[in-house]
């Protein structure tokens, strides 16, 4: 009895089970993520944030001066880059963005700058202002 000869020729076993469809089939060897959020955790980590700067008095008079000049010349549509801060909503520090645009309305009662698109930034946020010549 060599070669299997004694299975070789029977007929093979029928089973009871009804057939899988082919979408069930594939989805056997679909991925399987174990750590569901893991990847978009390991992500946030690894996010980096700014430290916010605090900012000295000399720094604080020249904002102020620049925004006394923009706010006495707001018909002017002086075209400005400001350079502000933004929290992180979900980790310590946050971002420094550069907002260029017109300054519609300076108000200080609110403290802050509305500009021509509708975009807010707030004042005590603010740490430079360039003012363009060329609008």
């Amino acid at each position: 009895m060599n070669n299997y000869e004694d299975i070789i020729n029977l007929e093979r076993p029928k089973s009871n089970h009804s057939h899988l469809s082919v979408e069930s089939r594939a989805a056997q060897f679909a991925p399987f993520a174990a750590l569901v959020g893991y990847d978009s955790a390991i992500k946030e980590t690894a996010r980096i944030t700014d430290k916010r700067i605090e900012i000295d008095d000399e720094l604080k008079v020249i904002i102020s001066n620049k925004l006394n000049y923009l706010n006495d010349h707001i018909k002017d549509n002086n075209k400005v880059i400001i350079t502000y801060f933004i929290k992180d909503e979900k980790k310590s520090g946050g971002n420094y963005i550069h907002k260029t645009g017109i300054i519609k309305i300076i108000n200080p009662v609110e403290s802050k700058i509305k500009f021509t698109d509708n975009s807010t930034v707030y004042i005590n946020d603010i740490i430079n202002i360039e003012i363009l010549k060329d609008n």
